[in-house]
């Protein structure tokens, strides 16, 4: 007897809404433009074609502009941001893009397919997609 457990494919859970902002914005300005606040984060663009895209987590924002009291307003994102950012490919199997996440300690990474992002995937999107059986 055996069981056939189906695959689930980053691209099956990532999140297709996310904010890409100029790296030159103010964290003021990058978060009146952000219309996915539920990804809980920024991806800064490339600044030409030998550049790679950088991250801000909602965290990094607290932690670094926040809880130091820095005026939001003079701070920009390149000053805080994450780059080059850890990826995933849509192709990847969910267990192991945990894995990832887990060995280098991260909760979130943009999803690149052909050097554009295409999508944000996280813990919850794995685990609620992931493992939440359909009803």
């Amino acid at each position: 007897m055996s069981t056939h457990t189906k695959i689930m494919r980053v691209r099956d859970v990532m999140k297709t809404g996310f904010d890409m902002i100029d790296g030159m914005a103010t964290v003021a300005e990058a978060l009146r433009e952000a219309k996915h606040p539920e990804t809980k984060c920024l991806l800064v663009r490339k600044r030409d074609q030998n550049d790679e895209f950088g991250f801000v987590g909602y965290s990094d924002i607290a932690k670094q502009v926040l809880a130091r009291d820095r005026a939001p307003e003079r701070v920009n994102l390149y000053e805080i941001m994450t780059k080059p950012v850890l990826s995933v490919s849509p192709q990847m199997d969910i267990r192991y893009c945990a894995r990832l996440f887990e060995n280098f300690g991260i909760a979130r990474a943009p999803v690149i397919d052909h050097g554009e992002v295409v999508g944000i995937v996280g813990y919850t999107d794995m685990v609620l997609s992931g493992l939440v059986p359909d009803t």
